[in-house]
């Protein structure tokens, strides 16, 4: 493959507000050279391990990753929690500790039901279920051969670009998941997330009371 076709796979991937498949990268080369033009997956995916290679030995402080059946830029890890700290995730974004509990059950046990869920939780899920749903981390696949035939609910693509996956199989083996429970940066990271909350919380009381005092 020529060597112009790294540097404009590298910006069709730069350029892209979501993950990009490899399908669009190829028709849009086609589009612009011509549908003749020798490119396969093979070809693009070989360019990305290029570039990341390149990306590696000048000492970038991202790469190209597989997010969700495509390509996308990221941040390394190393460098993740300093970019944290500046992003100001918008609090729409965020899910609380009981939807999170309850979408990695989704995760990791799915296809799985409503009354599974809420058996291992030990509470009702309507409100987390619908919440998941509304943020398209969740999706509804079918129905269990089980009496009353629940429905079975299984996790997104949505969900694999949220938490920054190229496929299911990469989720943490339960085992690192404790791991990372008990990460010091974790834990910081989850302290500082719970004060913004609060921080939140307590300026929209303190709005709320400034405009009922304004009122009266």
């Amino acid at each position: 493959m020529d060597s112009i076709y790294h540097s404009i796979i590298e910006a069709l991937i730069f350029s892209s507000d979501e993950p990009l498949p490899t399908s669009e990268i190829i028709k849009a080369i086609k589009e612009i050279d011509g549908s003749e033009t020798a490119i396969t997956p093979k070809d693009v995916e070989a360019s990305v391990d290029y570039l990341n290679e390149k990306y590696e030995d000048d000492e970038k402080a991202f790469i190209i990753k597989r997010i969700a059946n495509g390509f996308a830029f990221a941040t390394k890890q190393e460098y993740a929690k300093y970019v944290g700290f500046l992003s100001s995730v918008k609090s729409k974004r965020r899910l609380s500790q009981a939807a999170l509990e309850t979408l990695a059950i989704i995760a990791y046990k799915q296809p799985i039901t409503k009354p599974e869920i809420e058996v291992l939780r030990g509470v009702n899920s309507d409100y987390m279920m619908n919440t998941l749903l509304e943020k398209n981390l969740i999706t509804i696949k079918g129905r269990a051969e089980t009496i009353g035939r629940p429905l079975l609910y299984v996790t997104t693509d949505e969900f694999l670009k949220y938490f920054g996956l190229h496929k299911i199989s990469d989720l943490p083996k339960p085992r690192e998941v404790d791991e990372i429970m008990k990460d010091a940066d974790f834990i910081e990271e989850k302290r500082k997330i719970m004060m913004n909350q609060i921080e939140e919380i307590v300026e929209n009381e303190v709005d709320s009371e400034g405009d009922n005092k304004s009122e009266s």
